[in-house]
């Protein structure tokens, strides 16, 4: 499994625990926006319309965090593909779930994957240079979502959750537009032949999947 012999949390807990923070801390107004925000994207019916397991994974090609093209298909041709949105850097829980991927990675390898993170924010605010040199997977700008709308995974922020994102986090500056359009935090497990082997879809972005979890299923699914 992953280089996480050390820290014995799962990722889950973390999350849960910072959940349990903005409880304690935030103030009705803020609880009660942030949760009309989560059930306005369930009550779309986004999870029903996005790729599901069984369908087939659309290709793509975007630039990396380095600037160069990196296509679905050329992966594919490795082996499988561990595919997985984050919402911006200005996200606390994305930041979380990161560098919990980053340290499974090892664990997707040995298991015959690759790990490919997309993101609508601009190419210059995803990392900074060393950590574009550093990582050990491919961070992928889709700007405007136009590869998160072929997976069917985008949605659009109440005004209420949008204005708290852009005074807060600065959603704007990161992502480049005013579309107030985000992706859910989804992951999939692609196989070599494009077929979506495994879906993680949740309406709350607070929810993510478990690295090692990936793991284990990539392990059972050899």
């Amino acid at each position: 499994m992953g280089d996480n012999q050390d820290s014995p949390a799962s990722l889950k807990s973390l999350l849960e625990e910072k959940k349990a923070n903005f409880e304690l801390n935030a103030d009705d107004h803020k609880k009660t926006v942030y949760k009309a925000g989560i059930d306005a994207v369930r009550k779309s019916g986004i999870l029903d319309k996005a790729k599901q397991v069984g369908e087939r994974a659309p290709d793509f090609v975007l630039n990396n965090a380095l600037g160069k093209p990196v296509s679905l298909q050329d992966y594919l041709k490795k082996g499988k593909v561990v595919l997985t949105w984050y919402r911006g850097g200005w996200c606390p829980y994305c930041n979380m779930t990161l560098q919990r991927l980053q340290r499974e990675v090892s664990g997707f390898k040995a298991n015959g994957a690759n790990l490919i993170a997309l993101t609508p924010e601009l190419p210059d605010k995803s990392l900074d240079t060393v950590e574009k040199h550093n990582l050990q997977f491919e961070v992928l700008s889709d700007v405007g979502n136009e590869i998160a709308k072929t997976y069917g995974i985008v949605f659009k922020l109440t005004d209420g959750v949008a204005d708290m994102y852009d005074t807060s986090f600065g959603m704007r500056a990161y992502n480049g537009d005013d579309s107030h359009e985000l992706p859910l935090a989804a992951t999939y497990i692609i196989n070599e032949d494009g077929t979506i082997r495994y879906a993680f879809l949740d309406a709350d972005y607070r929810n993510r999947a478990e690295p090692a979890e990936l793991t284990r299923f990539l392990e059972s699914n050899k």
